[in-house]
């Protein structure tokens, strides 16, 4: 009756209810329950018994709301052992000044209790669905809607596919699909697991949803001898997503198309061997989102890559320097063109039709090389439908300003993107990057970041420079 009651009133008075009883340190629940003692007492009694004491869930003290201005997180951990990264990245976004509420579900309860997650986050941890004190005023509600963003990290496999297939048998996934708020996601499984066709499935439909995503990133897994793809991002970059989620993406570059490419080529040898490099496409799929997220319309060219395409993204897969160099020509004209890719130098001058077989006694076959297009070059010496901005990347392992310098007046583009890739770096596969920004201006380093950081710091300089500001 009293459920049914608070269910019909306006949210006005019912978040007039829950202010009340955070006031008084009581659950929705027992505060109905007060009112309506302290309504039935005939007048001037009131003082006659003394209100009965709260229950032990309503005990412990509710959450007040947050001040005017502070955004609201709420936080699902999945049940995998990177979990153990929840503890910290409540700290982190707290740090930041966000209002974190944290539900966990009973998988992550074998790695993180509601009771060390409940100490950091300030305040009780919501784990069950038919929890009485919470759902006397439908929690999930309200967990569901009081949020601005809903991060889920680790994102495991079942739980991605629980939201994908917009299940709600748990608390977790019954907020996940009764919210409208942005969710991000920090998926973490065995490389296995997220490169299976299930998992990959499953990822293109909530991006086709609008969910974003951070990570996740390649390295030693928790199994021994396991490394790949699939550590959940580090509590650092989720929190640096979150804040670019919650700030909202200013439409910068609005009405702008932009053309991207990203990661290797593949340059047959024969059909089973080929010429490649270590790229990831990381960088440049990177670029491709934080451009889409500014407003642009964006085409993204991509060699064979690891990675899902960018939500937004209007991609073109292909495998040869010559298969890029023809589609990046198809997608013009565009107003900014940025290559990221790590093209292939050189191809093999005649590729063998048949897988090239090693006998005994027969020496070393002769594979003569001869140069691939310039695809920076050919576009930045166009006469024709030249973008406006057009920008190169220097990938160096010495000299590395020198060599970019001399990169920006033979190729004929306006900005390279300078970094050194020496293997002791981590680079080139890696998930941080270290750039120096070489225009006709001079030489500016930026600082080591994320790869994501370093596209959102890009994508801002363009917008200042096609927006007016010529520097």
């Amino acid at each position: 009756m009293a459920s049914l009651t608070v269910r019909q009133l306006d949210e006005r008075i019912k978040k007039r209810l829950r202010l009340r009883a955070a006031r008084n340190g009581r659950s929705v629940e027992d505060e109905v329950r007060t009112i309506l003692r302290e309504a039935a007492e005939p007048s001037g009694n009131e003082a006659a018994e003394p209100p009965a004491p709260p229950s032990a869930t309503s005990a412990r003290r509710a959450h007040p709301a947050p001040a005017a201005g502070v955004k609201r997180v709420l936080l699902i951990v999945g049940g995998g052992i990177a979990a153990y990264k929840s503890l910290d990245l409540i700290r982190r976004l707290k740090e930041r000044g966000l209002a974190v509420r944290c539900i966990l579900t009973k998988a992550a309860e074998h790695f993180v209790t509601p009771l060390s997650a409940g100490a950091i986050v300030g305040e009780r941890v919501f784990t069950d669905l038919f929890d009485a004190a919470s759902e006397f005023d439908v929690g999930h509600i309200r967990l569901a809607r009081d949020a601005d963003l809903i991060v889920v990290a680790p994102a495991t496999a079942d739980l991605m596919a629980k939201m994908a297939g917009g299940h709600a048998d748990d608390l977790a996934t019954a907020v996940l699909l009764a919210t409208n708020a942005k969710i991000l996601l920090a998926p973490a499984m065995n490389p296995r697991m997220w490169s299976h066709k299930a998992t990959q499935r499953n990822l293109a439909q909530l991006a086709a949803d609008g969910v974003a995503l951070v990570g996740p990133n390649e390295g030693e897994m928790a199994e021994a001898g396991e490394r790949g793809l699939g550590r959940m991002a580090e509590p650092l970059e989720i929190a640096a997503a979150v804040e670019r989620l919650l700030a909202g993406a200013v439409q910068t570059l609005k009405g702008k198309r932009v053309l991207i490419t990203s990661g290797p080529t593949h340059e047959p040898i024969d059909p089973v061997r080929y010429i490649a490099n270590r790229s990831s496409g990381k960088q440049g799929h990177a670029i491709a989102a934080a451009a889409s997220a500014a407003g642009a319309e964006v085409v993204l060219v991509s060699g064979p890559v690891n990675l899902p395409d960018p939500h937004g993204v209007s991609v073109v897969h292909v495998e040869t320097a010559r298969d890029m160099l023809q589609a990046v020509e198809r997608a013009l004209p565009a107003d900014v063109a940025i290559f990221a890719a790590a093209v292939a130098d050189w191809r093999v001058a005649n590729a063998g039709e048949q897988k090239i077989k090693k006998k005994p006694g027969q020496r070393t076959p002769d594979l003569p090389l001869i140069e691939n297009p310039d695809i920076l070059a050919t576009i930045a010496q166009r006469k024709a439908q030249r973008p406006e901005l057009v920008i190169g990347f220097a990938a160096e392992t010495e000299n590395v300003a020198a060599n970019a310098k001399d990169k920006l007046a033979r190729k004929g583009c306006d900005w390279i993107l300078a970094n050194d890739v020496s293997p002791q770096t981590g680079i080139m596969g890696g998930d941080r990057n270290t750039i120096q920004l070489v225009t006709a201006a001079g030489i500016e380093a930026w600082p080591p970041q994320s790869k994501e950081d370093v596209a959102a710091m890009l994508i801002a300089r363009i917008a200042d420079r096609i927006n007016g500001d010529k520097a």
